[in-house]
């Protein structure tokens, strides 16, 4: 099974910046930048998930596309959440605890903070690189 690790790098009281690196075996298949909310204690709409290791099943849905639903190991839904998802998205607000992935950190939108760019085709470019299922390790 292929193993994703995000590194989480860059932490402020509104975002997580970090890396996402993607192996099958031994060899890295695909990398990009991420973005997640701050560690609120695994609050719901507000905070990161823990760190850990999960499972990660690509699905679809009409408003992100080709994405990935993130769960614990066992299949349930990650401990006091549900739909924790990996999906495009370019700013801490357009996530509610989901992953956000991007090819480089820019301050897009003038307000401050590095956000991910060009996170559709990031997206796209992961759906290419990755199985249908993958393990999540979070550092």
């Amino acid at each position: 099974m292929q193993l994703a690790v995000l590194s989480r790098l860059k932490y402020s009281d509104k975002q997580i910046l970090g890396h996402l690196s993607l192996f099958d075996e031994t060899d890295e298949v695909f990398s990009c930048k991420s973005l997640e909310l701050p560690d609120l204690d695994n609050q719901t709409d507000i905070s990161c998930i823990p760190t850990g290791e999960y499972i990660c099943i690509k699905r679809y849905s009409p408003g992100y596309g080709w994405h990935y639903l993130v769960k614990e190991l066992d299949g349930e839904h990650v401990k006091g959440r549900e739909w924790i998802l990996i999906h495009f998205g370019n700013y801490f607000y357009n996530t509610l605890g989901c992953i956000l992935l991007g090819q480089a950190l820019s301050d897009i939108n003038g307000d401050g903070l590095r956000d991910v760019t060009d996170s559709k085709r990031t997206m796209n470019q992961l759906n290419r690189a990755a199985n249908n299922e993958f393990k999540l390790r979070i550092i």
